[in-house]
């Protein structure tokens, strides 16, 4: 019996991925013939993404935060149609670089939306938008009546 081998790898095991990202290409291959995209190709970085968001709710107003980074508050809009606010906007690619100078590409370029349905209870004429270091934060006012109230018991 030989002692401190049992945990090693064998040397065969060891050869047989010589490059780590060797598997990458093959694993997107098997998305080509499905008309599909693989998530994990760099060509997916220059098509529609969508921002991740938080929304809560407080006593007085819905807040909704999407992340932006690398984005310009000019390529993002805001806009509220029967009671849908959509959020538009678009990352550039840098062209200074070019494309082929870079070994990978995993931020996502392009255009976004987002689009969320209002409760009848949101004030629009209110709605407040605030953009800041990469995170646009909107403020959706509940109307008066639909704020928690405090009813005072009398005793008799």
């Amino acid at each position: 019996m030989q002692t401190g081998t049992a945990l090693a790898p064998r040397r065969s095991f060891r050869n047989l991925v010589k490059d780590p990202f060797e598997f990458w290409p093959r694993f997107n291959r098997m998305f080509e013939g499905l008309g599909a995209v693989s998530p994990f190709t760099e060509e997916n970085a220059l098509v529609a993404w969508t921002p991740p968001c938080d929304i809560y709710e407080t006593d007085k107003a819905i807040v909704l935060k999407v992340e932006l980074p690398g984005i310009n508050k000019e390529d993002v809009s805001v806009s509220i149609d029967n009671n849908l606010l959509t959020i538009h906007g678009e990352r550039k690619f840098q062209e200074e670089t070019k494309r082929e100078n870079y070994y990978r590409v995993e931020r996502n370029y392009g255009e976004f939306f987002r689009s969320f349905t209002l409760p009848n209870y949101i004030e629009p004429a209110k709605i407040l938008a605030e953009f800041k270091e990469g995170l646009l934060e909107v403020n959706l006012p509940k109307r008066e009546e639909a704020k928690p109230k405090q009813v005072e018991i009398k005793v008799q």
